[in-house]
């Protein structure tokens, strides 16, 4: 037990242990006792990282969020039109959240609902993140010719608005469906709103000619 609670990564072996325990529980009946036990250490070391169960509950939130910023990040500085990153990372913020979550039998809301106020808070800032790495995209469009977007940032708030839908917030995972039938729905959204950022680049053009 001393061992595990020295362990330089014990706040991510803490918060593996809130995910397990989210899943066979459900916040409410989750107690520090148990995730004492899940993790092999003493309730006094949780109680040192975590003051208590709900910013447990909100670091839980934080560290799926600082995870999928990684991956956007990773899909923005990769290969591919800005098109085809833009396309990409939609999709993953969506699918990445869906398979963080696809053991709950709850929506995040409902599981989650006695830190409602401060989860809603913490989705703002993590939703603002995103759009700004998708804005990076965009600009990168733009200064290539394949869209025209002078407001970078303003068109990023509303892709990442579009897509808020399909997140297992409001629904969970088992109300959202089969993972293959979101990921096709939410590749038609991101298409309907990409075709119209490309239409709008390629209509001077056909006006030139």
């Amino acid at each position: 037990m001393r061992k595990i609670a020295q362990r330089d990564d014990i706040r991510d072996l803490i918060l593996d242990g809130v995910e397990a325990l989210l899943a066979r529980f459900g916040f409410r009946k989750m107690t520090m006792e148990d995730l004492a036990r899940e993790v092999g250490i003493g309730k006094g070391t949780i109680y040192l990282h975590f003051p208590s169960k709900e910013e447990l509950a909100l670091a839980h939130v934080d560290r799926i969020a600082e995870r999928l910023l990684r991956r956007l990040r990773e899909i923005a500085a990769g290969p591919g039109s800005p098109q085809e990153r833009l396309k990409e990372m939609l999709v993953a913020r969506v699918l990445f959240r869906f398979d963080s979550v696809s053991r709950y039998s709850q929506n995040l809301n409902d599981l989650l609902s006695s830190v409602r106020k401060d989860l809603l808070a913490r989705r703002e800032v993590h939703f603002d993140k995103e759009a700004e790495v998708l804005a990076d995209v965009l600009r990168d469009g733009c200064a290539r010719g394949v869209f025209v977007c002078p407001k970078a940032r303003e068109s990023a708030d509303v892709l990442v608005w579009s897509t808020n839908s399909l997140l297992p917030f409001s629904l969970s995972a088992r109300e959202l469906g089969e993972r293959g039938e979101l990921e096709n729905r939410v590749s038609r959204i991101v298409d309907l709103m990409l075709n119209g950022l490309l239409l709008r680049s390629a209509a001077p053009s056909k006006r030139r000619r």
